[in-house]
């Protein structure tokens, strides 16, 4: 199977030796010789050998073995060009003529020099992190300062220009947007998003694309783009590999570690990383209805307890051809136990309390294989690759009340199964040295059931509690086909893409009233055909300064989440449910911006405006079913179209040898509609079905500031400082208060080569960072929250091995930049 490639430049080589003109193919030769590295003075194994007529056609091929030999026999007497390639060296050219008299052809040693321009050492990490704006994204480079300021992708994620993480649930946004995708390596993963950033160890990642204004070659879901996460891959000749320790505290224990390794031996690269994230974080909070002085007390702890696991493979089966194939397997254990407890003001009424009791164990598994074909041509390939996904949650809740008039207890089971496959077919043809054509195939299935039970879940008009199921199957199918062509015209450089898609959304929902066995079912479908073109345009004015404009039309497509009918939390005060009749809502984006490349740095300038068609957002219900218990349901809908804009500047500068630092500042603004219902008695309320006429219309401005600087004491002791702003948020039914934070980090390197790091990073240190909340609908609210924002890190790593040779590094689905994979 090696010699796949070999069997096919022969056959290949045949051909053309029977055109007219073609070299006489009556006697044949042979080459032969040993491959050394130039520096080590060592022999190479596995390097390509390549021969090619005169006019650069391939005859035929082979590689050095384990001691740098080769020899290739029956080729063609005449003037023949030999080519030796080598991943991470540069290549050797030779010319020789095999004719009378010079039949066998020994080359000797033949030395090739490492291509340090090229070659990507990925256990050398820059002391400092840097951005660059690239025709389609932006790339932060990712620096042992930013590594420095916690243990996993979670807890770098804010110091990143336009992405927030909500620092108590974990839910990230890009430009204050929630409906982001967010990639490992350029794949979707059915582990829970604000999960999975908290199991990958920060010192893991190599890069993170925020992709704002994504081609028609990505996916077009997500509303303001993607974030891509590259994690680092070592594929040196031998073992080597990576550990990392890790743990936060403030009121709770926080334990995070993981382990990559990998061994390569000429054509076969294995690979394999353990990761765990042991962790109690404790959230405390109160809820205040000012007008009835009701108040809701929160103390909660959600444990988590995952492992993730990654075992895979590349097979270099000839120059031309790559075979790899991975999986990641997810075990995670965890859950939240805590109290919510009413408080009535005027102490007529006695204080109702919740005991709240969740488990939650989920099983994730990925498999990936992935084919590429490289033909002669650079850059001229074809990829298969088939990415399957399979979840399984199951999630126990207990709820014990106490108190007059407290609703009495009640258990609730839910089962969820979910599988994902998807299947990509791309091709990429460069056309000229200045133009290039791409064009794909892709498959998408999704699949996902849940079942949900509880004996105290819906009171009914004569106040009893009624033990009910649900049943929900949603799935969806979408097949889709892009082009995308780009093009370099002296200081222009243009980019047009187009993916046309066609989507089948199937879902059905089986509700049973368990005391009369009555079933009522429920089905909804939603099929169509969208088009969603993107275009790029860069004009390079002159090497400092650049000018970029893209457009590009993008989807949301709610989340089963959102379509749920099964209550996603319940809590004396609030109900959350989905909608089953949820549409998607679509996005035309337009982005202009400006690149300073500077002496010492760059800058980039940045605005944007979003045209937001069947917007999703939410709306807040009274409870009918308990008018007077201060009781809301929270549940998605869809609204008119709406608009975004903003405002961003971001770059990174180094005045001085020991001081470098890196700053963002941006202004979002957005209409948003949605419904909230009120109490006040001068307004009517209405029903469910008056949402579009009593919708809610507000006007939102956010700021935000960052400031992350790095100072170098010495060539091993590195100090960090960050600081955020974050200004105030309105909704449709809250209003957050602006919040500020200082982080500080210290980094001291070790052992020979530093192979060896300890880091210290104390978060809020001027105990700045809350989260207060006010609200006027449907009640006059007061909501503060006090997650663990004060926490110390002390995180330990060490790289061990250092293999000399690089193996060819796999190529990532979208993500034509880079390549890694990882720890994932």
């Amino acid at each position: 199977m090696k010699h796949l490639f070999i069997i096919f430049v022969m056959l290949y080589g045949g051909i053309i030796t029977s055109q007219p003109n073609a070299i006489n193919d009556i006697k044949t030769g042979s080459i032969s010789g040993r491959v050394m590295d130039a520096n080590l003075q060592e022999p190479l194994p596995y390097v390509n050998i390549i021969i090619k007529d005169k006019d650069g056609k391939v005859i035929t091929g082979g590689i050095t073995d384990s001691n740098g030999n080769f020899k290739i026999n029956k080729i063609p007497v005449g003037t023949i060009i030999i080519e030796i390639t080598f991943i991470g060296y540069k290549k050797v050219t030779r010319e020789e003529t095999i004719g009378k008299d010079n039949y066998n052809i020994n080359l000797g040693d033949i030395y090739i020099e490492e291509d340090v321009e090229n070659l990507e050492e990925v256990t050398v990490v820059a002391e400092t992190s840097t951005i660059q704006q690239k025709i389609d994204r932006k790339v932060i480079n990712v620096g042992k300062d930013l590594t420095t300021s916690g243990p996993t992708a979670s807890d770098i994620m804010n110091n990143l220009p336009s992405v927030n993480v909500d620092q108590q649930t974990g839910n990230i946004a890009l430009r204050g947007n929630q409906n982001v995708q967010v990639m490992i390596d350029g794949k979707l993963s059915n582990i829970p998003t604000a999960q999975l950033l908290r199991q990958i160890p920060s010192n893991s990642i190599k890069q993170i694309e925020l992709i704002t204004n994504p081609s028609a070659k990505y996916n077009p879901d997500g509303m303001s783009g993607i974030i891509n996460i590259i994690l680092h891959k070592n594929a040196n000749v031998g073992f080597n590999g990576n550990v990392n320790f890790g743990l936060a505290y403030e009121i709770a224990p926080k334990f995070n570690s993981s382990i990559d390794m990998n061994y390569r031996n000429g054509k076969l690269n294995f690979f394999g990383s353990y990761g765990n994230n042991i962790a109690d974080n404790v959230n405390r909070g109160f809820l205040n209805q000012v007008d009835s002085d009701l108040t809701q007390l929160i103390d909660i702890t959600d444990e988590s307890n995952s492992h993730l696991f990654k075992v895979g493979v590349d097979y270099y089966l000839a120059d031309k051809h790559t075979l790899s194939v991975f999986t990641n397997q997810n075990i995670f254990e965890g859950g939240a136990l805590g109290t919510t407890e009413l408080v009535f003001g005027d102490g007529t009424i006695e204080n109702q309390l919740q005991v709240l009791d969740n488990s939650n164990e989920n099983n994730s598994q990925q498999y990936n294989f992935n084919y590429k074909l490289d033909f002669d041509k650079e850059g001229h390939n074809l990829e298969l690759e088939t990415d399957h996904n399979i979840f399984d949650n199951s999630i126990n809740t207990s709820n014990s009340f106490s108190g007059m008039g407290s609703r009495p207890n009640f258990q609730e089971f839910t089962e969820i199964d979910r599988v994902r496959t998807e299947i990509n077919l791309d091709y990429v043809n460069p056309l000229s040295e200045n133009s290039k054509l791409e064009t794909g195939l892709q498959a998408r299935l999704f699949e996902n059931t849940s079942d949900y039970f509880s004996d105290r879940r819906v009171e009914d008009s004569n106040g009893n509690y009624i033990p009910t199921s649900t049943n929900f199957d949603y799935e969806r199918q979408i097949y889709s086909a892009y082009v995308s062509f780009n093009k370099k015209l002296d200081k222009w450089s243009y980019q047009f893409g187009l993916r046309a898609e066609t989507v089948t959304v199937d879902n059905t929902a089986f509700e049973t009233d368990l005391s009369t066995g009555t079933t009522t079912e429920f089905n909804f479908k939603n099929d169509y055909t969208q088009v969603y073109p993107s275009a790029f345009v860069t004009y390079e004015a002159s090497e400092k300064n650049s000018y970029q404009f893209s457009f590009s039309r993008r989807v949301d497509r709610p989340s089963v989440g959102q379509v749920n009918p099964i209550p996603e939390f319940n809590t004396p005060l609030i109900a959350q449910f989905g909608n089953p009749e949820l549409e998607p809502q679509f996005t035309n984006s337009l982005e202009v911006n400006y690149t300073r490349n500077l002496e010492k740095g760059s800058i980039t300038t940045g605005v944007f405006y979003r045209l937001i068609e069947n917007e999703i957002n939410q709306g807040v219900f009274v409870d009918r079913s308990s008018l007077g218990s201060g009781r809301i349901i929270l549940r998605i809908d869809n609204f008119d179209n709406t608009s975004a804009y903003g405002l961003e500047v971001s770059g990174n500068y180094r005045p001085t040898k020991w001081w470098s630092f890196n700053a963002s500042f941006d202004v979002y603004g957005r209409k948003q509609r949605g419904f909230a219902e009120t109490l006040d008695p001068n307004i009517s309320n209405p029903t469910e079905d008056d949402i579009e006429l009593n919708s809610v219309e507000v006007n939102n401005l956010i700021t935000n500031f960052r400031l992350f600087n790095n100072f170098k004491v010495n060539s091993k002791l590195s100090l960090s400082a960050f600081t955020m702003y974050r200004g105030k948020d309105t909704g449709l039914n809250f209003e957050v208060e602006p919040m500020f934070l200082v982080n500080l980090g210290l980094r001291y390197n070790f052992l020979e080569d530093n192979r060896a790091t300890f880091s210290v990073n104390f978060n809020n240190v001027l105990d700045t960072q809350e989260l207060n909340i006010t609200s006027e609908r449907p009640f006059n609210q007061e909501v503060s929250f006090n997650p663990e924002f004060s926490t110390i890190f002390v995180g330990l790593s060490y790289r061990f091995g250092g293999g000399k040779y690089r193996a060819k590094s796999r190529k990532q689905r979208d993500n034509d930049e880079t390549s890694g994979s990882g720890f994932m």
